[in-house]
């Protein structure tokens, strides 16, 4: 799963501190934090027909991570929905659309570490791309993970709910899929257990116990030790809630995956895609192919997003 160039992309307007610049032109001050030390924060949004789903969410988070950073600048709701707004009219840009929206702590006096020295700042960046869902249509061949050697911080090192831009342990997972030639990387918390992949959050469907001790089909997924509580994850499980479909939030080991009828990953840049092989193994049946669940829930969750979201074009 390489993604590759879009030639509408060609000429993109990308948004710099309100300032619109040629995608070949665009660019931040060396002092800025986020070429420092990563020190920034970010949220993926998609565009749905002239509206952004789940986009108060996303902005809400935005803020809760640039807070707990200690930033001491933070644009508004409203001023981010204009830098937005103004991002995607001057592309032209309607559907089909990614954007990546970041908030760097802004540009330093001089090199260093240190807070303190960031004396002018944020610094917003809106980069708006048409990019279809990563994973493709998944009507075809499904996703392939590896299990990563790298595994995710629990809170005690570095809390997993600041959406931060030092994607490095990502990276190094991704780095290993690539070598391994999976899709993507599944990566394990400090215990042993599923916490997500480099990219996406994970479920599985399969049986589990129920109350009155007769095992049903359930849809699971890991507690949020050490992954982020994501936003598309989210809307997964209240859509199990209102569709009558068994889900538990519960530790998972590499054991209930492998033996998982059904596995998805879930994420705004690449929606819902199943899950084909995990370390070789073949999910569901020597023949896997998308599961009964995760088509349902692919079907609503597609339903929700022509349906709900903000107006922004």
């Amino acid at each position: 799963m390489l993604q590759t160039f879009n030639e509408k992309n060609r000429d993109l307007l990308v948004n710099i501190n309100g300032t619109l610049v040629h995608r070949d032109q665009a660019g931040i001050s060396p002092f800025d934090s986020a070429v420092q030390g990563g020190d920034a924060v970010w949220e993926g949004l998609r565009l749905y027909d002239g509206k952004i789903f789940t986009l108060d969410e996303h902005l809400e988070r935005l803020r809760r991570s640039a807070k707990a950073l200690a930033f001491t600048q933070i644009p508004t709701r409203d001023e981010l929905v204009s830098e937005i707004r103004k991002t995607l009219e001057a592309n032209n840009m309607r559907d089909g659309v990614h954007i990546r929206l970041t908030l760097t702590r802004g540009v330093k006096i001089t090199s260093g570490m240190d807070p303190r020295l960031n004396q002018s700042g944020p610094t917003l960046i809106v980069l708006a791309e048409h990019k279809a869902p990563v994973y493709g249509d998944g009507t075809g061949k499904g996703v392939t993970l590896i299990t990563s050697s790298i595994r995710r911080f629990p809170p005690d090192c570095m809390d997993p709910n600041i959406h931060h831009n030092n994607l490095i342990q990502s990276i190094m997972a991704k780095v290993e899929a690539n070598v391994a030639g999976a899709d993507d990387a599944l990566m394990l918390d400090q215990r042993g257990f599923v916490a997500e992949t480099n990219a996406t959050h994970i479920f599985i469907v399969s049986e589990y116990p129920a109350h009155a001790g007769k095992p049903e089909m359930v849809v699971q997924t890991p507690r949020t030790v050490a992954c982020p509580e994501g936003i598309t994850r989210r809307v997964i499980l209240d859509l199990c809630a209102a569709d009558g479909i068994p889900c538990v939030e519960r530790d998972i080991s590499l054991t209930h995956v492998y033996n998982a009828a059904e596995c998805f990953t879930t994420g705004t840049m690449g929606e819902i895609a199943w899950v084909e092989r995990v370390d070789g193994r073949p999910i569901g049946s020597d023949a896997p192919r998308m599961g009964r669940v995760t088509a349902r829930l692919r079907e609503l969750f597609r339903a929700k997003t022509r349906n709900e979201g903000v107006r922004v074009v």
